[in-house]
């Protein structure tokens, strides 16, 4: 893996009045994202207006394709071309992508998607917040595969964890999610850019050996195959289908059993070093609130009133939701009595937090179908059950 600085022409620099959805596409033109393919769909249209708007000063391109499925096959195809590349979308848009994530886990591709998240199920409520895609960020497309899921809670971790979205990609070829929501990608706030020479980002693993020596699915040491850029003499190939280290497609168990592990492996393996989490008072907590994304800024009031009356509540907050801090919250789970969790859903993470405390601890659950963010009352009064 190396490490590089900043294009200057893609990066910004300086403090903006930024929203969300903006901030994504800056924090991607930032991180070296040439190359953007989407659909217009409320509410991360203006991630793709921001990102056409800019891509003449950064020598990128953009296309507005027929629809999400075609989006994702896109950046496929520009991945291999060379380009780093992204998409944004909401709710249907990503359940149209689904299958091609898949593929693109398969074919390990390294490429951003960017969920602003609204109220479902269908065309739900396209303009108003939800978190209810956190699950189908983890299992959406069949088959076994890891995945890397990332959650702003403000418009500055929203250019943040975008440079961060790609640099993890680029680092184990594989897709990685940025699931933000509608309140999030709407909010304005101060947004700092820091210099080029200031911004670390991962280059992509080019293979440099004899062109008919390259296999593109052999792992390296760490677990992570070299890439090349198609047309540039290599003879390879690549597919959806079960396949060796030649791309070639090899239908048996045995090769199942190699092919697909690596794709899980390569992320697990390497679970401590991308999972990332802030906490806040759970040294002696009796209740520790698990939340993420705009939940976790209203829950904020909740927990200071619950502070004031005298329980000992901490907060953690999931900055990487996939792969899921496990063990942190199983070290919690025994010495605390409950855990809270708040999300715009009718339960998705609590069901994970549940799982990783083994029993330790309750999960409870404070739902909320979407539409609008919780009143911080409700946390309040799933706080103060707790402990009684």
């Amino acid at each position: 893996m190396k490490k590089t600085k900043a294009d200057p022409k893609g990066v910004l620099t300086g403090a903006h009045y930024l929203d969300g959805d903006y901030a994504i596409a800056e924090g991607g033109l930032a991180a070296g994202c040439r190359f953007f393919a989407g659909y217009p769909i409320t509410p991360s249209t203006e991630t793709a207006e921001r990102f056409v708007e800019r891509i003449p000063y950064v020598g990128g391109v953009f296309i507005q394709m027929e629809d999400e499925l075609a989006s994702i096959t896109a950046l496929i195809g520009a991945a291999w071309a060379g380009k780093k590349a992204m998409t944004v979308t909401s709710g249907p848009g990503f359940s149209l992508m689904m299958e091609n994530l898949g593929l693109a886990c398969m074919m390990e591709v390294p490429l951003v998607i960017a969920n602003v998240q609204r109220g479902g199920p269908s065309t739900g409520l396209p303009t108003y917040v939800g978190q209810q895609d956190m699950m189908q960020a983890k299992w959406g497309s069949h088959g076994d595969y890891e995945i890397i899921a990332l959650s702003p809670d403000s418009p500055q971790e929203c250019f943040d964890l975008t440079v961060d979205a790609f640099n993890l990609s680029e680092t184990y070829r594989v897709p990685v999610l940025l699931m933000t929501d509608e309140c999030v990608g709407h909010m304005y706030e101060k947004v700092v850019i820091p210099p080029a020479d200031e911004i670390e980002v991962v280059e992509r693993k080019w293979y440099d050996g004899p062109k008919d020596e390259y296999l593109p699915y052999k792992p390296d040491e760490d677990l992570v195959p070299f890439m090349i850029k198609a047309g540039d003499g290599y003879r390879f190939h690549t597919t959806g289908l079960t396949h060796d280290e030649r791309g070639y497609p090899v239908i048996n168990a045995e090769c199942q059993n190699v092919c697909v592990p690596h794709l899980v492996e390569k992320i697990r393996q390497n679970a401590d070093k991308i999972i990332r989490f802030e906490e806040e008072e759970t040294d002696g907590a009796d209740v520790v609130v698990v939340s993420y994304g705009i939940t976790s800024r209203v829950a904020i009031p909740a927990v200071q009133k619950a502070r004031e009356v005298g329980i000992k509540v901490g907060t953690l907050r999931l900055i990487t939701v996939w792969p899921f801090p496990e063990k942190r919250i199983k070290e919690l789970a025994g010495k605390i009595k409950a855990f809270v969790v708040p999300e715009i859903n009718y339960g998705q993470v609590v069901y994970e937090v549940e799982r990783c405390a083994y029993g330790q601890a309750p999960a409870i659950h404070v739902p909320h179908c979407g539409g609008w963010v919780h009143d911080p009352e409700d946390i309040f009064k799933a706080i103060k059950g707790a402990v009684k």
